[in-house]
């Protein structure tokens, strides 16, 4: 039996609901954005070979809150350290990426890194690299050093990560550019085949966005307009919370549809999932995918069905250019641009034909760092997906508006879960009620308003100060005795 830690959210035959995958965590279990879910679930899969124990560290090594105590058990009880990354070597990220060094640089066990990124700066199409600090220069060395005490090369995304590492000293015979992990989920044979002709106003299919690409306001509110099947799927925690309770930033962009006025809202074309094989399955029975989310079109090709990406920053580009998936630079789309147009626009030639030897290159990383895998002969796992399909997990989460009686269930049930957890008392203390004429004093039951209750002989007998000490110490303890 191996024993592996792997970074991810959580185990992928675990599930969680929607409501607590959202509260276990500041920004959700998943990390603030749920594309997490899909490469790292990849590299779960891959790496269950007979005879592999794969436990999740629900991503805790990076988090506050890691000691040598938590180290030592590692060592103790793993035999190996598997931690698909993104887009990690940026500054938002590097607390965490400190954290996880610390943890690394303790460990005694191979540790191996797989699909690594770099993110640059604002304008990060004409220039891949973030700004260059000081701080994230040195940060970014010592996480590499680190790893590569312990495995043979680091994974990265692409070339732009390559070339980043190549500043910092990091050659070809340490780095192995590998892409991302959810294209090999399945090995070396996924195709794309575009499944319809074109697409039409009837059509089946998703839309993506990154709420800080503007341009995206205009395009996807057109298309709820002109396209009634079209769906949105998004990836961040701020939409999962308004579709579960409800609640949006007082500042939202109307264009957005990330509050409950917008069409798709309004409409129940919104479906967020929680898991990376339900969003796989849902994205399978769809005719095409498009938008600023990388990793939401990754799943949809994952899943089969063709995408299209609008590659916004460098970070979308780099994958985008490795694995020959058909993309515009966003300074390319206008306004209009229309999924029709996008679809038809679209050439899997190049992604079909590189697939094999892509997938042989990743293979050979695994292989070469220690790393065994369910397509190496007497490794398979067919059984795999079917335990996914039979884990009970969530399906998606719709918007309150839905019209689906199962849905309408759930919602049911998360609202009654609500005020069973204190709904009433939490609206009394918030919301004081105003009465036009009120009472001189609130009288108490049996007493007529402005009336006192009448106070016992033996009270009577103590001192005044320690007689109204005494009643409101009453009055304490039969307010507490009222509270669940």
């Amino acid at each position: 039996m191996t024993r592996v830690l792997l970074r991810s959210a959580k185990d992928p035959f675990t599930p969680v609901s929607p409501e607590l995958s959202l509260a276990l965590y500041k920004h959700g279990i998943f990390g603030r954005n749920v594309g997490n879910l899909v490469f790292t679930e990849a590299v779960h899969k891959l790496i269950s070979v007979p005879g592999n124990e794969i436990v999740s560290n629900s991503f805790l090594s990076e988090r506050p809150g890691v000691d040598q105590a938590y180290v030592d058990r590692i060592n103790e009880q793993f035999d190996l350290f598997v931690v698909p990354l993104a887009n990690a070597f940026r500054m938002s990220f590097l607390e965490n990426l400190k954290r996880l060094t610390w943890v690394i640089e303790r460990l005694r066990i191979p540790v191996v890194v797989v699909g690594v990124g770099v993110a640059g700066g604002p304008r990060s199409l004409a220039d891949p690299f973030p700004p260059p600090t000081d701080e994230l220069r040195v940060a970014v060395r010592r996480f590499v050093r680190a790893v590569l005490e312990r495995s043979a090369t680091i994974g990265v995304r692409g070339e732009f990560t390559r070339n980043y590492l190549a500043e910092l000293g990091f050659g070809d015979d340490v780095v192995d550019v590998v892409g991302c992990p959810s294209l090999f989920r399945d090995g070396p044979d996924l195709q794309i085949t575009k499944r319809v002709a074109g697409i039409t106003r009837e059509s089946r299919f998703t839309i993506n966005i990154s709420p800080y690409v503007y341009l995206m306001d205009k395009i996807g509110t057109r298309h709820a307009e002109r396209y009634p099947n079209m769906v949105y799927v998004p990836q961040g925690d701020e939409v999962l919370e308004l579709l579960l309770w409800g609640s949006h930033p007082e500042k939202v962009r109307a264009g957005l549809p990330h509050h409950r006025g917008h069409q798709l809202y309004r409409e129940d074309r919104i479906r967020f999932f929680v898991d990376g094989w339900t969003w796989m399955r849902y994205l399978a029975e769809q005719e095409f995918s498009f938008g600023t989310r990388i990793h939401g079109n990754i799943a949809a090709l994952a899943a089969g069905t063709p995408a299209f990406v609008l590659a916004h920053d460098s970070r979308t580009l780099e994958l985008a250019r490795y694995h020959d998936i058909p993309h515009r630079l966003l300074p390319d789309v206008s306004p209009d641009v229309d999924a029709a147009e996008l679809y038809a626009e679209a050439d899997y030639t190049a992604f079909n034909a590189g697939q094999a030897e892509r997938w042989d290159r990743f293979a050979s990383f695994l292989e070469r760092n220690g790393i065994e895998h369910i397509f190496q002969p007497g490794k398979a796992n067919p059984g795999y997906d079917a335990r996914l399909d039979a884990a009970g997990l969530p399906p998606a989460v719709t918007t309150l508006m839905t019209s689906d009686p199962e849905a309408r269930e759930r919602i049911s049930a998360r609202m009654a879960e609500l005020y069973s957890l204190g709904g009433v008392r939490a609206l009394r203390k918030k919301h004081k009620p105003e009465f036009p004429f009120p009472h001189t004093t609130a009288p108490r039951e049996g007493l007529a308003a402005g009336e006192r209750p009448p106070v016992p002989s033996a009270v009577r007998r103590l001192p005044v100060p320690v007689q109204s000490a005494l009643r409101r110490s009453r009055a304490l303890a039969r307010r507490l005795s009222r509270q669940p």
